[in-house]
């Protein structure tokens, strides 16, 4: 038997998908929801992390939301629940891949084309247990279906 170097060892990546199901299962409580919508990629995408637009359409509890700061992959946006509650969200966003929290809340989207056409969207979030890792299950599939329904809505026809 050869040894084989470190070049020669087969590598695999995840899609943005498979990243947040990984990400969501080390997470008490939290629930992905996912849904094939027939829309280009780049088209759903555009609209999930227009913040300042798309994303408070889709979001059920966002009704204000601004970019407070951006540098390469991070963000900071300052955001206003439709009960007036204020956060300070802080996360990555990549193409595919946006995770925010603040101090209470956590909101994860992610997206992958389908070889068969359209694009997987998968969410999850909900509020967040301070200083754990750990999400309140209450609601947090009914609030991720009602977003995926808004999408849909907000896409149209195919």
């Amino acid at each position: 038997m050869t040894a084989q170097s470190p070049t020669q060892w087969p590598t695999t990546g995840l899609d943005p998908v498979q990243r947040l199901r990984a990400a969501a299962a080390g997470v008490r409580g939290a629930a992905v929801t996912e849904r094939v919508v027939p829309a280009e990629f780049a088209t759903v995408w555009a609209m999930l992390t227009d913040f300042e637009d798309g994303f408070t359409r889709i979001q059920p509890d966002m009704r204000d939301v601004e970019v407070a700061e951006r540098a390469g992959d991070r963000v900071v946006l300052r955001a206003v629940s439709r009960r007036g509650l204020r956060a300070r969200l802080v996360g990555v966003h990549r193409p595919g891949w946006c995770w925010l929290q603040s101090r209470f809340l956590v909101i994860a989207m992610a997206a992958a084309p389908e070889p068969a056409g359209g694009t997987r969207v998968a969410l999850t979030g909900g509020v967040r247990v301070p200083r754990r890792p750990a999400i309140v299950p209450i609601g947090v599939r009914r609030e991720s279906t009602r977003s995926l329904d808004r999408l849909e809505r907000l896409l149209g026809p195919a």
